[in-house]
């Protein structure tokens, strides 16, 4: 807003609506004329007589808004919706201001106000697919970026890291020799290391916790993706209907043997065990063959099976 209509509006101690009339009806003249400027200077005066009419607050938002005072038209357009019902046409200007400033959230609220007052209005449908399709881009271009930080900060070498001569020494002999390397490594494994003490485990945790990583991460990430890819394989063959997976191993009436390996290998649900390869349930202690073509046939029975391996 100009610092005229500010002073204007600082002398207004009450409403003059008649006044505010006249400016308003001059500024029309102008605009149908053409003379913007000449409108813009109408209008302004019709506010500063009357700054709670939202009739005036908007066509003095406009106007600005075409010869590109962008900051004081928002300014103008958020004075005229906070009236009840806020006029649909200012939602809609201002919610198109907002997404060209990357308020992809505001202009949202903006689009669904007008929405939950005309379900069907053509601009405010139109205006939020777009909206949302931005949001989307926004986000996943916030979550590349933040992979590609990661995977830098993967790729760094430990030695380049404040660890022990003990621990270094140790993870060399392991052949851990990035961040990468180490977050593949779970607790239990680098406890399973001849040498490697409990206090070399909490200095690497400690490390790897103020990075925002831990111990394990990436095995976490693989068993949660082949688990995701084994439901949307069950989705695929039973319709959608993936509440099979959910359901209890102890369902199978597994031998004994069997059981405890699968709790040896955190195996609760179906879903668990349908993540599991041959191979992984072969290297399970005391696992025999006949345990594995017990539990490949159950899983058979209910339509299901083990995780196969691409070449």
């Amino acid at each position: 807003m100009t610092p005229a209509t500010h002073a204007m509006i600082d002398d207004v101690e009450i409403r003059d609506e008649a006044t505010s009339k006249k400016y308003y009806d001059l500024g029309l003249k102008a605009e149908e004329a053409g003379e913007r400027v000449r409108a813009i200077e109408q209008y302004e005066a019709a506010y500063a007589a009357d700054p709670d009419n939202s009739t005036v607050c908007f066509r003095l938002a406009y106007n600005l808004d075409l010869v590109g005072e962008e900051d004081e038209a928002i300014h103008l357009y958020e004075e005229a919706v906070r009236v009840q019902p806020a006029p649909l046409h200012a939602l809609i200007n201002l919610a198109i201001m907002y997404e060209d400033r990357g308020q992809f959230a505001a202009a949202e609220r903006c689009l669904r106000q007008v929405l939950v007052t005309d379900a069907n209005h053509p601009r405010a449908r139109l205006y939020i697919k777009d909206v949302m399709a931005s949001k989307a881009m926004v986000i996943d271009d916030e979550a590349d970026a933040a992979s590609e930080k990661q995977n830098a900060m993967l790729d760094t070498p430990v030695t380049d890291f404040d660890l022990s001569v003990r621990t270094r020494n140790a993870l060399r002999k392991m052949n851990i020799r990035t961040l990468a390397d180490l977050v593949r490594m779970t607790e239990a494994e680098l406890r399973n290391f001849k040498n490697f003490g409990e206090a070399s485990i909490e200095e690497i945790k400690a490390m790897l916790s103020q990075r925002g990583i831990r111990l394990g991460q990436v095995a976490d990430e693989e068993q949660s993706a082949a688990k995701k890819a084994v439901y949307e394989q069950l989705k695929a063959t039973t319709g959608g209907d993936d509440s099979t997976l959910n359901r209890s191993v102890n369902e199978m009436n597994l031998s004994v043997r069997a059981r405890k390996a699968l709790t040896l290998l955190n195996v609760h649900s179906l879903g668990d065990l349908c993540m599991r390869t041959e191979a992984e349930l072969m290297g399970v202690k005391n696992f025999g063959m006949t345990s594995l073509l017990e539990i490949k046939q159950k899983l058979t029975e209910m339509g299901l099976g083990l995780r196969q391996l691409t070449e």
